[in-house]
Order: C-alpha cells, then sequence, then structure tokens
C-alpha cells in the first residue's frame, strides 16, 4: 500500500507561483469540504512559537489555509497546548498573548486561537489506544471535541526527537500536561564533573526540581522530575544528561502513541500540511532560531501523517548542507542529534496503522 503526498517547491517566478497560491492548491487536493463537517468547527492544529523564535509558521501562509476551510463551511479556530516547561507558553494567558505577538491575530489571521488545553493545562479527555505503553493517553479537550482537524507543521530538528513533524506536532501539541509528563517519563542527572554551578537549570525548572547544594553543584531530586529537558537546552557545559541508549527509543514509542490517540476516532476528519523551510536544528519550543543546516524544500501535503513525515525525511536529506556539520554517513538530523531515533517515530506509527512509509510524491 501507498499513499499520496502532494509536494510544491519553492520556486517563484510569477504570481500563481506564491507561497500562498500553492497552499491554496494544496488544500483543493486535500479535498477540504470531504474533511471537514460543514457548520462544526474545524481545529488549525499548529506552533505559534516560543517567545524569541521567529522560524515558527508564518501567520499569513496560515491564512490561506483557514480561509480555505470557511469556504468548505466549517468554522475554523487555531489552536495549540501548554507547556510543559517554564516559559512563554506554559499557560493560556501568557500562550494567547505570544500567540498575538507572533502574528495569530484578528487583522492577520481571520479565526480565534482556543488553548485546546485550558488555563493550566489540566483540561483533558482520556482516549482508549490499547497500544503497547498507554491503555489510554490524555488528550486536550478542544482537540477530542472538534469535529475535524488541519495539522500544520513546521518539518525541522528537534534535541530528543531528532526531526519534528506532523506525528511529533500530534503528540505533544495535542496532550494535557499530564500526557505530555507521561511520554516523556524520564528523569535527568547532573555530571558533577561538568557542572559549573552557575545555576541557570535552577531557575528555568517549572517543579523546582533542581537546586544548587553545598558543593555549588547543580542536583536533581527525581522525585519531582518531569522531563521537560529545559534544564539540558540552558546547560552551556552539557552537564545533565539523560540514558539516551534506553531511554529514547522507549519515549519515542510513547510519543507515537499519543500522536495515535490525538486523532482516533477522526482519523477521516484529519489531514496534514508540512512546512519544509527554516529547516533549523532545533524545534520553536526554542527560545530562538539557529540558522538553518539545508535550503527550504517546499510544501507538503497529504491525508496519512507516516508518508508525509517519511517523504519530508526523505527530500531533506537530498539537500546541500548549509551548516558546518560532518555527517560521517548519517542522516541530517541524526549527525546534528547523534542520540536520537527520529526514525522509531515513523516505523513505529506505520506498526500502529496511522499510515504508511511508502508513498508517491506529486509535484503541484
Amino acid at each position: 500500500m501507498t499513499s499520496t503526498v502532494y509536494f510544491c517547491n519553492m520556486s517563484c517566478r510569477k504570481h500563481s507561483q506564491t507561497k500562498s497560491a500553492k497552499i491554496a492548491k494544496l488544500c483543493t487536493l486535500l479535498d477540504l469540504k470531504n474533511v471537514v463537517v460543514p457548520g462544526q468547527p474545524c481545529a488549525v492544529k499548529l506552533h505559534f512559537g516560543e517567545d524569541g523564535n521567529d522560524t515558527h509558521l508564518n501567520p499569513q501562509l496560515v491564512q490561506i489555509v483557514v480561509d480555505k476551510i470557511r469556504q468548505a463551511k466549517a468554522l475554523p479556530f487555531m489552536t495549540d497546548t501548554t507547556t510543559l516547561y517554564s516559559g512563554s507558553r506554559h499557560n493560556a494567558v501568557s500562550h494567547l498573548n505570544t500567540a498575538v505577538r507572533h502574528g495569530f491575530a484578528p487583522g492577520v489571521v481571520d479565526a480565534p486561537v482556543i488553548i485546546a488545553d485550558g488555563l493550566f493545562g489540566a483540561n483533558e479527555i482520556p482516549v482508549a489506544i490499547n497500544a503497547k505503553n498507554f491503555a489510554e493517553v490524555r488528550i486536550a479537550t478542544e482537540i477530542v471535541h472538534s469535529p475535524a482537524m488541519v495539522v500544520l507543521s513546521h518539518f525541522k530538528g528537534h534535541e530528543m526527537a531528532g526531526f519534528g513533524g506532523a506525528i511529533k506536532n500530534l503528540a505533544m501539541g495535542c496532550a494535557s500536561h499530564d500526557g505530555k509528563r507521561d511520554q516523556h517519563g524520564i528523569s535527568v542527572t547532573v555530571n558533577q564533573d561538568k557542572c559549573q554551578g552557575c545555576g541557570h537549570c535552577v531557575h528555568i525548572c517549572p517543579e523546582k526540581a533542581m537546586h544548587l547544594g553545598d558543593d555549588k553543584h547543580s542536583h536533581c531530586d527525581t522525585s519531582k522530575c518531569i522531563g521537560c529537558f529545559e534544564c539540558m537546552t540552558v546547560c552551556e557545559p552539557k552537564a545533565i544528561d539523560i540514558n539516551w541508549e534506553t531511554d529514547i527509543p522507549a519515549f519515542m514509542e510513547r510519543l507515537t502513541e499519543y500522536a495515535y490517540g490525538a486523532v482516533k476516532g477522526k482519523e477521516e476528519h484529519v489531514c496534514y500540511i508540512n512546512f519544509v523551510m527554516n529547516i533549523t536544528p532545533d524545534c520553536d519550543c526554542a527560545g530562538w532560531s539557529d540558522m538553518p543546516m539545508v535550503p527550504d524544500v517546499g510544501i507538503l501535503a497529504s491525508h496519512d501523517p507516516v508518508a508525509l513525515d517519511q517523504a519530508c525525511f526523505d527530500l531533506v536529506q537530498k539537500q546541500p548542507l548549509l551548516a558546518d556539520m560532518e555527517l560521517g554517513g548519517k542522516d541530517i538530523f541524526t549527525a546534528r542529534w547523534p542520540h536520537t531515533r527520529g526514525t522509531i517515530q515513523l516505523s513505529y506509527a506505520e506498526q500502529l496503522g496511522m499510515g504508511t512509509r511508502e508513498y508517491v510524491l506529486k509535484e503541484v
């Protein structure tokens, strides 16, 4: 079995080739009128970007999708969930303010922003999946209630998942706080020989699991650690770590099971668009944007998230490097994040029945 993935490259020599025109064409090919439920809300799942990040999705491009959903007689709303780590999206108020600052506001995008898991990330509905790691997963209330969903993902690298596309967007982005905690399920350790006692990890930890001991080094209270890994992000000497060999494969399975649960029961009413541009090493959850690793590739769309992410992954590998990296025979994401196992999300999602890694690429 193969799935169709539509592909628009980045070339633009006339008005009919603009990004907006290409997105409109992809929406037509996705046949949105048969994805949405007329007269009912339709979630537009996207990432509004952490404060300081500027490579998140362009709201002007999101507007094209919103227009197409409305033309299909549905009621579009933009949505995401609050973050497990501390930051500008840790609660719904801060998250909404960040979305507005990044242009997801009236006058730019003609759709409201609704934070799907409520004020503090507690609004959830258990969804039965009966998979290897979870019998049920905790999905944000408004994601479950929305009859249809269009998933817009910025395809880029990720420090824990290797890379993030539609599957990663569904998994973390549709889970409540407890759901995100269930997915991570890993506690960090501190290498005392590397720790410089700067205290950055202490200040950033949302659960006060990190503290400076009498030895002026950081220590982690594993009973409090929720595995958000924000401390690893701010630790310049890289003294904070996990057991990558044993922890990451299980983490990737848990993440994929959450993606599976996010669309459970409405598989025929979900479609996906990946924006393979600004392919940075880090997620848009980072409060910065590093230089891209390769040139922009294009915009891809499908009804199959597995085939879509696989196609994006394959196209990225064919691009010339912009960053100073030694691939050493590895794919670009593994070369950047050597301890990750990113393709597990593709193989395990296929095993769960979310889609297929076999695809036909149709250039538009």
